[in-house]
This record gives C-alpha cells, sequence and structure tokens, in this order.
C-alpha cells in the first residue's frame, strides 16, 4: 500500500523528512511540522521569517478566542477567531557584513528538515552560500509535553570560514491573524495593550486579546554558547511597536560554531493557579532547564503516550508513518493538559486559522481513538459540551423550541459562531452561508456520550452530565418535529445535512431542506439513547433529574411516537438525502473532471459559474452513507423497523452505490466514511479510498487547505478505520467486541488499547487474533470473538482463530 501524495514528504517508520526547501508548499509543512502539547501549538516556520506569501509563523493558545466585527462589503460580518500569539520563535542572524539570512536569498547547498514523531522534535539543517560566505545551520525544536507551558529551540551555525556573527533574539507582537487568504482583507489585529521590556538573557512581552480582554504573557530566555568558550553579552534592540529584542556579536573560529539556545514560557488569563500571568511566565522560563534537559523528560513523557496509541501495519511502512503522523498531531492538539482548560476539539487542530478554529462535529471522529486509551481526557471534552448546555438551551427557546439546540460552530461561551457569509475564493465573492442549520450537531454530541459510556462505563458522568444533555436534546428534537395530520408522520423541516452542498431548495426564498434522512434518522436514534440512559441511572438519580427537569411520563410517551413515525423519504428504491432530491437534475461528473481536474469543492465551482449544487443530484460528503458509518446494520434495521419501513440485507451497497457515484468528496471526512461503509462490500475501492484519506494532509489533497491547519477529524477517522472497522471492535453488554475481517492487502496489524481500567495488546493477522491482557489489570476482561465468549485473567495471552467465512457485515461497530 502506498500513501496517496506525499507532496515531498519521505516517509521513515518514525519521521517525515523533505531534502528540499519548496516555498510553494511551505504553508503545508509548517502545518504538518507544527509542534504543540495540547496547551498551545506553534507551526513549523523557520525562525527567521515574518509572515508573507512564503512563510506563516504563528502560535495558538487552546480555546484562546477573540470577538471582532469587519466591515465586508459594506455589511458587518461577526466573526470569533483563535488567537495568532506573540512569535516567540523570532531569531536572526548574518555572518561579517553579509545580509540577515534568509532561505530565499541564500544558495542553498543542502537541505534537511524532519519531524521526529517518536520524540515530538523538529529539526532544520541548511548548509548554504549567502553572499560569498559558506555555513551551515542546525536546528532543534520542542514544544515541551510535560510542562505545558514551555516550549525551546536551538540553533547552532557552523561558518566554514572565521566569521563575525551577529545574532538577535526576539519576541514578535506584530501579528495578525492573516493565515486564511480569505480573510486578509480583515483587519486581522487581535491584540493590543502591548507591553515589552529586557534584562540580561530575559525578554518578556505582555498583550491582551483587543475584544475578549484576555492578558497574554510571554517571555524568554536566550543564551549563546561559542565552542571555544567565550561569551557573548546582550544589548537590547528596537525591533519595532509591539515586541521587544536582544543582539549580541561573537567571533566564531574557522570550522567553529556558535549556538543560541532559546527557551519560551506562555501564559494567559485564564491559566488555572495563576495569579498574574506575567510573572509566572518571567520565572517560569528564567528557571527552565537547558534545551538538552527539557529534550530529554519531553522524549520520555512521548514514549509513554506512543506506548499507547501506536498503530503498526507490517509490510507498509508508509501506512505505519502516516497513521504514526496522525496520532502525533491528534496527542497534539488535545493531551492531559487540554483536560485542564476549557477547550473542544477543533477542526483544524489548534495548527492554524482554517475554521478560525471552531469546534463542529470533529470530535465524533477523534472520540473512539482517545476513548479508548485516554478516557479521562475524553470525559473532559465532553465537559465542553455540558458547560455550554445553559447557551444551547436559550438557542432553543430563541427558536421557540424546548431543550438545547447545540451551535453548528462552537468557540468560547457556546453561541453559534457560524458567519452568515463566506468568501468563494474561486470566484472572489461572499456568499450566504447556511451552515448553521446543521442541527445534526446535536445527534452528535448525543452520538459521543453515549459510546464514552459504552467504553468506559462511567456512571457518574451520566447521571452528573450526559442523562441531562440527552434529555435535552431528545426534547430539541421533538419540539421541533412537525405532524402532518394526513400522513401521520412526523418532519424536520429548515435544516441542511452533513452534505452542506444543498442548503436550500432550487429557487427558493429562504434556506433550508425538509426531511434530511440523516438528521431524521439520527434524531430518532438519539431519543432511544436517552430512554436507554434513563433506564441506566440509579432510581434515585433517575428521580432526581425527572424532578428537576419537569420531565413526565406524558412527554417521553410523545417521544417514542416520533421515533415509530419519524419520515424518511424513499425514491427508487434508495434513501432520498432529503425530501425532493429525486426532482433534481443529474449532474455531469465526467464533464466537469474533463473542464476543472479537481471537482472536490464543486459548490465553489458552480458558484463561480453562477450556478448552485442546490439544482442537482450531488454530495460533498453523502448524508446517506454517514448513517452507515455510525451504525451497525443491526441498529439500522432496528431505527428503520420501528418506523415501518422495509430494511434488507442489500439496503446498504443499495444506497452505498447510488451515493458514491454522486459525492466529489469535498470534505476530507467523505472519505474516510466511504472507506469505512465500502470496506463491507467493495474493499478494493475502499483500500484506495483509504489511501486516500491518509494522504490528506500529508498530500494536501483539498488544495492547499493544509496551510491553514491539518484536519483532525479525517486523521482520526483513519486510525479508527483500522482500529474498529477491519477488526469490528465494539463494546456491548460490559464486553469487548472482536470480529475482524482483514482486507487482502493488510497482513498484520497491531496496536494496544484500555478497556474498562485494563490495557490490552491486540495482533491481528489474516485468520487469527492474538490478545494479551497486561500483568496490572484489576480483574478479567471479558471479550466476545466472533460470537464466543471467553475472559482473560491479568497476564494472560491467547490466540483465537478467525472464521474463513466470516461476514464483512458482521465487522461494522455499534
Amino acid at each position: 500500500m502506498s500513501v496517496e501524495g506525499h507532496d515531498g514528504a519521505a516517509l521513515h517508520p518514525w519521521a517525515i523528512a523533505y531534502d528540499e526547501f519548496d516555498p510553494e508548499k511551505e504553508g503545508q509543512r509548517e502545518a504538518l511540522c507544527a509542534l504543540g502539547n495540547g496547551f498551545f501549538v506553534t507551526r513549523g516556520a523557520v525562525p527567521w521569517s515574518d509572515a508573507d506569501d512564503v512563510h506563516y509563523p504563528g502560535t495558538y493558545r487552546a480555546g484562546l478566542y477573540d470577538h471582532a466585527v469587519a466591515d465586508v462589503d459594506g455589511a458587518p460580518l461577526h466573526h470569533e477567531d483563535l488567537v495568532n500569539l506573540p512569535n516567540w520563535l523570532r531569531i536572526d542572524l548574518k555572518l561579517d557584513d553579509g545580509p540577515w539570512f534568509d532561505l530565499r536569498a541564500a544558495t542553498i547547498l543542502e537541505f534537511r528538515q524532519e519531524l521526529d514523531l517518536r520524540r515530538g522534535l523538529l529539526t532544520r539543517t541548511v548548509r548554504f552560500e549567502l553572499a560569498g560566505r559558506r555555513a551551515t545551520l542546525a536546528e532543534r525544536r520542542l514544544v515541551h509535553l510535560v510542562d505545558p507551558h514551555l516550549a525551546a529551540t536551538e540553533l547552532t551555525l557552523t561558518p566554514e570560514r572565521a566569521a563575525r556573527v551577529e545574532l538577535r533574539t526576539w519576541l514578535d507582537g506584530q501579528v495578525k491573524n492573516h493565515n486564511v487568504a480569505a480573510d486578509r482583507d480583515i483587519d486581522g489585529v487581535l491584540l493590543d495593550d502591548h507591553a515589552c521590556d529586557a534584562a540580561g538573557e530575559l525578554t518578556c512581552l505582555r498583550a491582551r486579546t483587543r475584544h475578549s480582554r484576555v492578558d497574554v504573557a510571554l517571555a524568554a530566555r536566550t543564551r549563546v554558547r561559542v565552542d571555544d568558550g567565550s561569551s557573548a553579552a546582550w544589548r537590547p534592540f528596537d525591533p519595532g511597536p509591539r515586541a521587544i529584542g536582544l543582539t549580541t556579536t561573537v567571533d566564531v573560529r574557522q570550522a567553529g560554531s556558535v549556538t543560541l539556545e532559546k527557551v519560551a514560557a506562555l501564559f494567559t488569563g485564564r491559566d488555572l493557579a495563576i495569579r498574574v500571568p506575567e510573572e509566572a511566565a518571567r520565572r517560569v522560563a528564567a528557571d527552565a532547564p537547558d534545551f538538552s534537559t527539557l529534550l530529554a523528560t519531553h522524549a520520555r513523557a512521548w514514549q509513554v503516550l506512543w506506548d499507547r496509541f501506536d498503530f503498526a501495519v507490517d509490510g507498509h511502512p508508509g501506512t505505519t508513518t502516516a497513521l504514526r503522523l496522525h496520532a502525533f498531531h491528534i496527542l497534539q492538539t488535545l493531551s492531559e493538559h487540554t483536560a485542564e482548560i476549557d477547550a473542544g476539539v477543533p477542526a483544524r487542530g489548534w495548527h492554524g486559522e482554517g475554521y478560525r478554529g471552531h469546534v463542529f462535529w470533529d470530535e465524533m471522529f477523534v472520540f473512539p481513538v482517545l476513548a479508548f486509551r485516554i478516557p479521562e481526557l475524553v470525559r473532559a471534552l465532553l465537559l465542553y459540551r455540558a458547560w455550554r448546555l445553559p447557551e444551547a438551551r436559550r438557542a432553543a427557546q430563541q427558536a421557540q423550541r424546548r431543550g438545547a439546540q447545540f451551535p453548528w460552530r462552537s468557540a468560547s461561551d457556546g453561541r453559534d459562531v457560524t458567519e452568515t457569509r463566506r468568501k468563494n475564493p474561486r470566484s472572489g465573492r461572499w456568499i450566504a452561508d447556511n451552515s448553521r442549520l446543521q442541527r445534526h450537531i446535536n445527534a452528535a454530541i448525543a452520538y459521543n456520550v453515549w459510546h464514552y459510556h459504552a467504553i468506559t462505563g462511567d456512571a457518574e458522568f451520566l447521571a452528573e452530565h450526559g442523562a441531562e444533555m440527552l434529555v435535552e436534546i431528545a426534547r430539541y428534537w421533538a419540539s421541533a418535529a412537525e405532524l402532518d395530520e394526513t400522513t401521520g408522520r412526523w418532519h424536520l423541516r429548515g435544516v441542511v445535512g452533513p452534505d452542506e452542498f444543498h442548503d436550500a431548495y432550487p429557487d427558493a426564498k429562504n434556506p433550508g431542506l425538509d426531511d434530511n434522512a440523516y438528521t431524521n434518522v439520527m434524531a430518532v436514534w438519539s431519543i432511544l439513547r436517552a430512554e436507554d440512559v434513563l433506564a441506566l441511572l440509579p432510581a434515585g438519580a433517575r428521580a432526581d433529574l425527572e424532578q428537576r427537569m419537569c420531565l413526565t411520563n406524558a412527554e417521553r410517551e410523545a417521544w417514542q411516537d416520533l421515533t415509530r413515525r419519524m419520515f424518511v423519504p424513499f425514491h427508487d428504491g434508495v434513501i432520498s438525502q432529503f425530501a425532493g432530491y429525486e426532482k433534481l437534475r443529474e449532474f455531469d461528473f465526467a464533464a466537469y473532471r474533463e473542464k476543472y481536474g479537481d471537482i472536490h469543492r464543486l459548490d465553489e465551482i458552480l458558484e463561480a459559474e453562477d450556478d448552485s449544487p442546490n439544482n442537482y443530484k450531488m454530495s460533498k460528503q453523502a448524508d446517506v452513507v454517514m448513517l452507515f458509518y455510525l451504525l451497525s446494520p443491526a441498529e439500522l434495521a432496528t431505527v428503520f423497523t420501528r418506523l415501518g419501513y422495509a430494511w434488507d440485507a442489500d439496503c446498504i451497497p443499495r444506497n452505498t452505490d447510488y451515493y458514491v457515484a454522486r459525492t466529489s468528496h469535498g470534505s476530507t471526512l467523505s472519505r474516510v466514511v466511504h472507506a469505512w461503509v465500502l470496506a463491507r462490500c467493495d474493499p478494493g475501492h475502499a483500500w484506495q479510498l483509504l489511501c486516500e484519506a491518509l494522504g490528506s494532509d500529508l498530500g494536501d489533497i483539498q488544495g492547499g487547505t493544509t496551510a491553514e491547519g491539518i484536519h483532525l477529524g479525517a486523521m482520526a477517522g483513519t486510525l479508527d478505520i483500522f482500529q474498529r472497522c477491519y477488526t469490528g471492535l465494539e463494546v456491548h453488554e460490559d464486553a469487548l467486541w472482536l470480529a475482524p475481517v482483514l482486507p487482502d492487502e493488510l497482513r498484520c496489524l497491531t496496536f494496544r488499547l484500555r478497556f474498562r481500567g485494563a490495557w490490552l495488546a491486540l495482533e491481528f493477522h489474516p485468520g487469527r487474533v492474538q490478545v494479551r491482557v497486561d500483568d496490572d489489570a484489576a480483574a478479567p476482561v471479558p471479550l466476545r470473538i466472533h460470537g464466543r465468549s471467553v475472559t482473560l485473567a491479568p497476564g494472560e495471552r491467547r490466540t483465537f482463530k478467525i472464521p474463513a467465512d466470516s461476514d464483512p457485515c458482521d465487522a461494522a461497530p455499534a
């Protein structure tokens, strides 16, 4: 298997490397080589760069947003952005009286940039010639995994002849939010009230977000050592407004070197146990160990994580590297440090400003990977939603609904931050954005709560938070549904599904669609799970919740009616994506592929042609197929037969074939979903889609979007295909079920997971699976292997044969 598209990256078992500097791909590489620890992330930009048409240095603290209003085309545009914080990396250097070093100005003789996944270390080595002088520059960089506030970089310059080297180190607060090209018409300045000072080897910069008024403090300790033992004294210099710097000059002998070590500390006014961020930043930066010591503790912490999160695919080294890269970025975005702050799961990581750093539904793809390894982190991330339940209730009330209406795009406080307009980069026009009508976010949250409990058995979370959220979500669906007295069916009107290409009927004055099949089915599923959760609660807790929420038997009976009479549209023997879908025109995909090549974003192509996807049978990511991704065949059969619709074994392949032919894969999640579903009925096609999904960011298949941040949901989704889809892994009846059906291309798959407090090592081969329970497990682990129930004691290892005639559909997770 080969991962589709590397864009110049060489894939090693534990690293990705680039052997040339490519300005056109630098933005993508800055995102892929970003380093983080769940508290903050710094992009992999070179330390001597400003934000320009090639480089974009950026540092982002998890969950730190600022709200602003911009004038766009004469109308106000409200936007809430993940704040680009002051640049701690900035270092300049020059030899003798030559120019300041810049990769674009130099002749590059040798180049190597490597992201060490095992240790969380970015290295860069450049041998260059500039103004007649040759030298080698080597950099090492980390964002510390143990101390969430620390980051460090080390630069070593080795001239090929004796030289006088001038060095400058600075903290740059002259930053804007301009990572996304479409946002560069907007001011982008989100920090003010800057204060800077320098003393000895320490620099400090304080600023405040312009509207949310959160203090941000950055301090750096910079030291220089020359290999001949000589020392250098720092002198302050003024790099411009909102910045502070130090400079020094050293003499380096022939074949000698000078090393600059910079350790930075980042604090904000929202951090726990912090009185004054500026004081904390100064103290921590001044007292921090040197780079080598930081690297040693950092690497050990990464090894602990890799013991839990490593996936290995024998015979497919590129695939293993891609999976490790995806796990690496998940863990840089979401770690134990994230659990201590109020942050959700950002669609693009904290790696850039794509989608303004907002939280969508991507947690639904991320949680299965985390819940089987760091369940306490998933619990904390679910609290991000629980703490915003009051705001979701207010949104429902404003829409004249009951219960909770969670926002499609969330940021600081739970209000919907989906903008009403967006810019089409192809046409340059600002167009209506109706994606806020994606009410299925409620179902995603219900799905996450239910599956977290299934995996962990965390009854306390259900009693304290989960049951309340599911009840309010069930209430919302019941209040949003409208009854057609003629047909006796309930309907959900005026919504947008996951597809997003369709947001209105052709020539309609108002946005929204009726009876999006995905939304309606998941609404029914959500209500059924709310009832299950109530049944799971102890009698006292259930009575308390019913009293506190004024939940009556009559209301629950109304829920049950909805789960039996919700309308689901059909046409030509398949589920209709929404009511009226069959009236749309067929789209000539072949003609548009010939005309444009890349047609992932048909919505932008058609808008530029003064047309609209609303006129055609097409999908960005097929809603109906998404149902088959989330729900097992047994669950789907239960829901549809409960609703009074026929369901047979051919429903999944029949519907999948129909919608695969009409999908452009305009979302990176689409390939994940289709690869999962097709693994059961068209494994060859599924394997190809999986290869493409593994290359979503490595190959930047969205045409430049990786520079704005990695695609976290797609990264997690590829891991989950190996974790659950190919292994049939699911949790039922408090036992771990396995029903592996490996594709022909997969000869061996190994990983570890945690189930109900016990760590298990799993190894899958064609025809057999080996399971070992760690010695320190507190109790035996119940398993069900292809229908056979067994129990493994702590320290026990067993190998089970897989029946040769296993049905792939039996491996579908619930």
